[in-house]
């Protein structure tokens, strides 16, 4: 089993000219990508146009499968999950009304797999479990899959900045954001803890992310 281990990154603003809103995600350039899974929002954050700001975003590298609760769009809970690493597998069946992920078996290396036993077709994610949470955060949403298939997923954490107002905490994306990233990051390439300035230059509109 790989390391595990935990980012803890903040978002500072002061005086920032004009009121914007930053929305984090894990959309990093990955096979599928808007076809077989869609990212789920993270973080949305708002920094106000006078005065300082601050927003904290913390990931823990251990991973998980889980059933999602979908409304409007919305991953809004899951009925249950299992904690998952790369290179294990995993089956999702379900008994009287009762779902449940298998204990994880060796499997692919590189890859996490999951597979519907259910009888029935499912949604499934791919989240991550932090400190004390019983239920993962979701990143990547695969709906509709079929009985007997699978899902295998990469998840390298290459987490993006956007800067927009247009989506929700736990929204699913279903099409690229409209707007380019200001601001890419491996977060298994970062220190534990960092700082990050949010600045907007009012002569060319455009918004920046620097490490402080």
């Amino acid at each position: 089993m790989a390391h595990l281990f935990t980012r803890s990154l903040t978002f500072l603003s002061n005086d920032l000219g004009n009121e914007a809103s930053i929305m984090l995600t894990f959309d990093g350039d990955m096979e599928g990508l808007y076809e077989d899974f869609f990212p789920v929002v993270w973080k949305v954050s708002t920094f106000g146009e006078a005065g300082s700001y601050a927003a904290k975003a913390t990931y823990t590298s251990q991973l998980a499968f889980s059933k999602p609760q979908v409304r409007i769009g919305n991953i809004i809970n899951a009925e249950t999950c299992v904690k998952i690493n790369d290179g294990e597998k995993t089956t999702l069946t379900e008994a009287d009304g009762v779902y449940q992920f298998s204990a994880p078996q060796a499997g692919t290396t590189g890859v996490l797999e999951a597979m519907n036993s259910t009888g029935a077709v499912q949604d499934i994610a791919v989240g991550f479990m932090s400190m004390g949470q019983l239920m993962p955060t979701p990143a990547l949403y695969f709906n509709g899959v079929g009985d007997k298939s699978h899902v295998t997923a990469k998840f390298t954490p290459v987490l993006r900045a956007y800067i927009t107002s247009d989506y929700q905490e736990t929204a699913i994306l279903r099409g690229a954001i409209d707007t380019p990233a200001i601001w890419s990051r491996n977060l298994a390439e970062l220190a534990p803890s960092t700082t990050w300035i949010l600045t907007h230059d009012p002569a060319s509109g455009k918004y920046t992310i620097a490490q402080a």
